[in-house]
């Protein structure tokens, strides 16, 4: 079946808009000043978890480097929504958004105590419990997401207490936890910087600024200390349709990122060779999108789940290199 574009923006960023918010946080459960509740709580009594048997669209793989996708083992997907996969390169520690209705709205998301960041570990082969990860200060209202990690960094994008709109955040971690969450500066928002991800000083990211070739363009630019150079269109791997949520590997050699194909999300990839991105090539299809690779490179993505035309969850998946 084939949807509308607007369909496609939900399709990915309903839990995104969402993800765009979060601060600095750790595993822990953040004592009692925080809600004392769990994503069970909240995720609908009526809700039908989705397995790969009752997909009516499953994830379409084309490439022989990798086996069939399958959702991700252990305790990460539940009956709500899972999405914004990111794994660490080691392949031990992941983070995820979480919402347990993706039907609701984001402004209702955002006082549900169980809608944000989330952070798994990996021992003895089994991905634990998630936990939240809280991000902003018990009692003040944040919605986060659109997480990426940078050494010791987390950038953020948060809706929150003090702010209007969406703003770039960035977080310490320290002794295993995340703190000193701060403002990333007007900039960024100046800039129309969407989801993003680093290599080194390099950035990459979407956005839907003028002088894009479609809806979401890929773009980067660099940091030079508290600033940053002038976007730069990477015409070779951008269309008319949306380009978005790169994943770049830590030596800046493979690009992978999510374009609408044939109506749903899908994620490709492309080579750089001397400086130049090569005509990316499709590897994942429908509703399938946010690539994020450990190194491995096994292929971690979030697959959404459609029935009549209408989201009604999302998991979290996984493609295993051969």
């Amino acid at each position: 079946m084939t949807f509308m574009k607007s369909d496609i923006l939900r399709a990915v960023p309903i839990l995104i808009i969402a993800a765009t918010v979060l601060l600095p946080g750790c595993f822990e459960d953040g004592g009692e000043e925080y809600p004392d509740i769990t994503r069970y709580d909240k995720i609908p009594a009526d809700s039908v978890k989705v397995t790969p048997e009752t997909d009516v669209h499953p994830p379409i793989l084309h490439s022989d480097e990798f086996e069939e996708p399958v959702p991700m083992p252990g305790l990460v997907n539940t009956r709500g929504g899972e999405d914004s996969p990111f794994i660490l390169p080691d392949g031990n520690t992941f983070y995820f958004f979480f919402t347990p209705d993706v039907s609701v709205p984001a402004e209702k998301q955002v006082i549900d105590d169980v809608t944000g960041i989330y952070g798994s570990r990996r021992g003895n082969g089994t991905w634990t419990e998630p936990k939240r990860v809280w991000l902003q200060d018990p009692g003040k209202l944040a919605l986060d997401g659109a997480h990426t990690i940078v050494g010791d960094t987390m950038w953020f994008a948060s809706a929150r207490e003090g702010y209007t709109g969406l703003h770039w955040f960035t977080a310490d971690r320290v002794d295993g936890e995340w703190e000193n969450w701060q403002y990333a500066g007007d900039r960024l928002i100046e800039l129309e910087v969407g989801e993003l991800h680093f290599v080194g000083d390099d950035l990459y990211f979407h956005s839907g600024r003028e002088g894009g070739k479609g809806q979401y363009d890929i773009w980067t630019m660099k940091r030079i200390g508290d600033d940053w150079s002038t976007p730069v269109n990477i015409e070779e791997v951008n269309t008319a349709e949306n380009e978005g949520w790169p994943y770049l590997t830590p030596d800046g050699r493979e690009m992978w990122f999510t374009r609408t194909y044939m109506g749903t999300p899908s994620i490709w990839r492309s080579f750089n060779i001397n400086g130049v991105w090569q005509e990316p090539v499709l590897i994942l299809e429908m509703f399938a999108g946010e690539p994020s690779l450990d190194e491995d490179g096994n292929l971690y993505f979030v697959h959404h789940f459609f029935e009549n035309d209408i989201m009604i969850e999302a998991d979290i998946y996984v493609c295993y290199r051969k």
